[in-house]
């Protein structure tokens, strides 16, 4: 087996096969290609490196070796120009159909806005046929997979803005069967609520910031929890994400280890900068 093969984590040239309007704030991109019969994602909040190229350029530039090397190919990417170099953003599987079209489909969906940066143009103006790179699982069981349910959970708090919103529906489609979920999903305007599927016992409310929802932190301090041994997964928007942490720690004294949290984004800052800021949530 070569060492391309036993990676984790591996590079797929993938192209645009549909796009579809999800609502105000939300496409979904549907990408396919042959390089899909190794892609192995693990559900839940699986994550990626979504590579994009420039305007004008048919691809995005990732030098990959022949070899496949991960780390030497990272190392290639980051010495080129930044105006020739793939834009990268990390974004969530929504969903993976192993047995669609010829070699499976993968879906992203993407969070847009009027003043969004490159990843955002570039979603809403995908066609059929463009061209990516994704850096991503060749193993389901991979660390880009942070909710961990623990055996002993009988309960789960969730929250998510949209751009957690995909990560947050497929993590309450993979929850057992009867275990209780609180779940508080964030968005901007109320088309964009997408009611997900579960086969859990879930309660699922819907912040929408055009209608004057409250904070996340008082969404949930105005809950009473189920559950004696809950796990709680946040995700979105930092410092939403650090609020509600502090919270659940320190107000509500749930365990630390038993707090997935993932700062997604920050206000203020692009992808590329809030990757060379320490993060102290």
């Amino acid at each position: 087996m070569t060492a391309a093969a036993a990676a984790p984590f591996r590079f797929f040239p993938l192209q645009v096969v549909r796009t579809r309007r999800l609502g105000p704030s939300l496409i979904r991109v549907t990408f396919g290609g042959e390089a899909l019969q190794d892609f192995a994602s693990g559900g839940r909040d699986q994550s990626l490196s979504l590579f994009l190229p420039h305007p004008g350029q048919e691809a995005p530039v990732v030098p990959v070796p022949e070899d496949g090397d991960m780390y030497a190919a990272l190392g290639a990417w980051r010495a080129l120009p930044d105006d020739v170099r793939a834009v990268m953003r990390s974004y969530t599987v929504r969903e993976q159909r192993p047995d669609a079209g010829e070699h499976g489909e993968v879906d992203i969906d993407f969070a847009v806005h009027t003043d969004g940066g490159p990843a955002c143009r570039w979603a809403q103006k995908a066609s059929c046929g463009d061209r990516v790179t994704i850096l991503g699982p060749a193993v389901a069981d991979n660390t880009a997979v942070r909710f961990r349910l623990p055996g002993d959970a009988d309960s789960v708090l969730l929250w998510a803005d949209e751009t957690a919103l995909p990560a947050a529906s497929a993590i309450l489609e993979s929850l057992p069967a009867g275990i209780r979920a609180q779940v508080w999903l964030e968005v901007p305007y109320a088309e964009d609520r997408l009611e997900p599927e579960t086969a859990a016992d879930a309660t699922v409310t819907w912040l929408v910031r055009a209608e004057g929802a409250p904070s996340a932190v008082d969404a949930v301090r105005a809950a009473d929890f189920a559950g004696s041994t809950p796990y709680a997964w946040i995700a979105g928007e930092s410092g939403s994400v650090k609020a509600l942490r502090r919270h659940l720690v320190n107000e509500r004294g749930l365990d630390r280890r038993r707090v997935t949290f993932v700062g997604y984004w920050r206000r203020g800052l692009s992808e590329d900068a809030l990757r060379e800021t320490p993060d102290d949530v």
